[in-house]
């Protein structure tokens, strides 16, 4: 029974580190943007620019993650992440100077990868070394908890809090989130050993499969990118849909929470490629709805949908990588994550330059949605590159 409340408090120590740095730090800047560009006067390229340097900070902090074995240090530089968490978000309200924000934006992009790969990272290494599943859904339910949260929460306050006391507000629920983030995840185990005492044994994949999978895994992050940035404004830019914005982000989040733990009964079944395939095309699906069929329940479903992919794929690809690297998951979670990363960098860029161009997003969706149709045909080419590693590896004495 300890056992049992032991690995519950272990998950939920990560899913509060997930709503912590994804939700409040990093995903309260997509439904907050409108307000910002109306009452703080930021500009539409500005606002790209902005996103961008938040993931150049993920991108840092995933560079950092993979180059790093002690797991006593990634431990040590989660729970700096998560205070620096919270200090990024107060900062947002305590300056209007692009230049201040935008170093608010790359702490916190940093911050969501202490979360998201050196946090993830750790939990899966308690989970395998205690002979549980190494299966992360209910772990990533997270980071949908987070988008739902903060689209809620910026809905309630904005009849009574302007953009600066709302920014206030989100940090007061960082501190509170800061507590059971840290708290409840135990230092780690250096070993070696599960807790029945068998050695943990790394089976890295071929260079040829780790090339394949980090390109369709950069086409998934331009794809993801894109939308949960700048849906919500979007969105309200859509004939008839003004106001419909935060909706759209609720919409996210509330596809997201419960995805990652059916796309890990479906990759049960159907083995984790075809998982992805499956959950990159319904993301595309979802990515397109809001400008084919413009209308409140089409931009409500995709939302949905892309909630509800979007995750899945992240959950998917991490807890494939963790699981080569048992001893180090962060490891390979780090290096999926820089492809993933640079993704997260051009896609905002590209998108805030051509709406400040056409004075819309519009079109950034369909570039989001053609460089995931590549991304499928890279996860095509790694089930052939995945049949050729398993059949040369049957050949071997």
């Amino acid at each position: 029974m300890t056992h049992h409340v032991t690995r519950l408090k272990v998950l939920s120590a990560g899913i509060f580190s997930l709503i912590l740095a994804l939700g409040v730090a990093r995903f309260s800047y997509t439904p907050l943007l409108p307000l910002m560009q109306q009452q703080a006067g930021l500009g539409v390229a500005a606002a790209g620019w902005l996103a961008a340097i938040n993931y150049a900070g993920y991108l840092s902090g995933a560079l950092i993650a993979s180059r790093i074995s002690s797991l006593v240090l990634k431990d040590r530089l989660y729970r700096i992440g998560m205070v620096l968490a919270i200090a990024s978000t107060l900062v947002m309200g305590l300056s209007t100077n692009v230049v201040v924000w935008a170093l608010s934006r790359y702490v916190a992009g940093l911050t969501s990868a202490a979360a998201i790969l050196l946090g993830t990272g750790l939990i899966m290494n308690w989970l395998i070394r205690h002979n549980h599943r190494s299966e992360m859904g209910i772990h990533f339910a997270g980071i949908g908890l987070g988008i739902a949260g903060c689209a809620g929460a910026v809905m309630l306050f904005t009849p009574w809090l302007d953009w600066r006391e709302q920014w206030f507000a989100f940090t007061a629920v960082g501190c509170v989130l800061l507590v059971p983030a840290l708290r409840w995840l135990p230092p780690p185990d250096t070993s070696g050993l599960t807790s029945s005492g068998q050695k943990l044994r790394d089976k890295p994949p071929s260079p040829l499969y780790l090339r394949v999978f980090m390109a369709a895994y950069f086409c998934a992050g331009f794809g993801y990118v894109v939308s949960v940035t700048f849906i919500v404004a979007i969105v309200n830019h859509l004939p008839g849909l003004t106001g419909w914005g935060n909706l759209a982000f609720l919409a996210i989040g509330i596809g997201a929470a419960p995805a990652c733990i059916n796309w890990d009964l479906i990759a049960r079944r159907t083995g984790d490629l075809n998982a992805l395939i499956l959950a990159a095309v319904l993301q595309i699906v979802g990515i397109l709805l809001p400008v084919l069929a413009p209308g409140p329940w089409a931009a409500m479903l995709g939302a949905l949908l892309f909630g509800g992919t979007f995750i899945g794929m992240v959950s998917l690809v991490l807890s494939m990588a963790g699981r080569y690297y048992p001893t180090m998951p962060a490891k390979m979670m780090g290096k999926m994550t820089l492809s993933y990363g640079v993704a997260q960098i051009m896609g905002p860029a590209i998108t805030g330059m051509i709406g400040a161009q056409f004075g819309s997003y519009n079109a950034g969706l369909y570039v989001a949605a053609g460089v995931m149709v590549l991304g499928v045909g890279f996860l095509f080419v790694l089930k052939v590159v995945e049949r050729r590693d398993a059949q040369g590896a049957s050949r071997q004495p």
